[in-house]
């Protein structure tokens, strides 16, 4: 963390006003240099009050996704967060960290991106400082053919992490959506680079919708898309939604990795849209028709035929059929 977010950290820990002196102690730095980062922190929107003979108080702080403001919510090891005011992609910036040699669980996230990117070369619309878009650093020991596994293991985890916000009764649509009352609140991307039997590194993109109003969506996107304050009509902490988020991965990625996906993948099924409904499902191969079954031990969709014979879906998109 930056000296300014060691200050907020501290304040928002401490019971009792920090004295200058303390934090100039903690920093290895003088009042001077503490009293310009309590400007700079103010000019960012910290409500820091000074109190004679006691120090400095956190009264307010700005709604953003720092790593200050994501401590108090950190309950694992996932804890480097990178954090940007703006970037045309976490994707990108995550991307660049993998090939530095980021350790596994390296987390950036943005308040706003330029060029947000879904699945299939997709935009993801990612208005300022309402919403969550992260990338995690992640290299898992596996064959490049099992990494779309891992956007799978997210999905659980993101549902999961939804599910504990009263009101919320999120669903999965294979492969890589979670949706609210039908609708699109969170994606996932994963980008990997990898040789022919090994993974260097695997970027895990999230993006959920957390206070975005009607308004800040494409008018395209109103009637397919939605929030959490849209879903509930109240808006979220973003930093304790974004915790228990990093949370339900991490511990389901553990799992995914000593057991594979048959580890996860009852709770998939759990929170499946899809299992007994008729799809459409377009991919290289054409365009098929049929009832889903579920998902077989590594992710792939099993579908039912018409002429009694079943298929096995790695990649496509799914629609349901009315």
């Amino acid at each position: 963390m930056t000296p300014g977010e060691r200050i907020v950290a501290w304040l928002r820990a401490s019971t009792a006003p920090l004295s200058g002196e303390e934090l100039a102690r903690r920093l290895g730095c003088s009042r001077a240099a503490v009293w310009k980062q309590i400007g700079a922190l103010r000019r960012l929107g910290y409500r820091i009050e000074a109190r004679r003979a006691h120090g400095y108080a956190l009264a307010a702080a700005p709604d953003r996704l720092g790593p200050a403001e994501l401590a108090p919510h950190l309950a694992g090891r996932w804890r480097d967060i990178r954090w940007l005011a703006e970037t045309d992609s976490t994707q990108r910036v995550a991307r660049e960290l993998g090939r530095a040699g980021a350790p596994e669980g390296t987390v950036v996230i943005a308040e706003a991106q330029t060029a947000g990117r879904g699945r299939l070369g997709r935009t993801w619309h990612s208005p300022r400082g309402v919403n969550l878009y992260c990338s995690i650093v992640l290299r898992p020991p596996l064959s490049p053919a099992a990494v779309p596994q891992v956007a799978l293991v997210a999905g659980v985890a993101a549902a999961a992490a939804l599910a504990e916000t009263p009101g919320l009764a999120p669903r999965l649509k294979w492969p890589n959506d979670v949706l609210i009352d039908g609708r699109k609140v969170a994606g996932i991307l994963t980008e990997m680079e990898a040789e022919v039997e090994r993974v260097h590194h695997v970027i895990l993109g999230i993006g959920v919708n957390l206070n975005a109003p009607r308004a800040a969506f494409p008018p395209e996107l109103r009637e397919r898309a939605t929030s959490l304050f849209l879903a509930t009509g109240r808006r979220v902490d973003r930093a304790a939604v974004t915790g228990r988020l990093l949370a339900a991965l991490e511990a389901r990625y553990g799992r995914f990795l000593e057991g594979g996906f048959e580890a996860v993948r009852a709770e998939w099924e759990s929170y499946s849209c899809l299992t007994g409904t008729d799809v459409r499902v377009a991919s290289a191969e054409g365009e098929m028709a049929g009832r889903v079954l579920g998902l077989d031990t590594d992710g792939a969709l099993m579908l039912a035929r018409p002429d009694g014979t079943s298929t096995r879906i790695v990649a496509g998109e799914v629609t349901v059929r009315g």
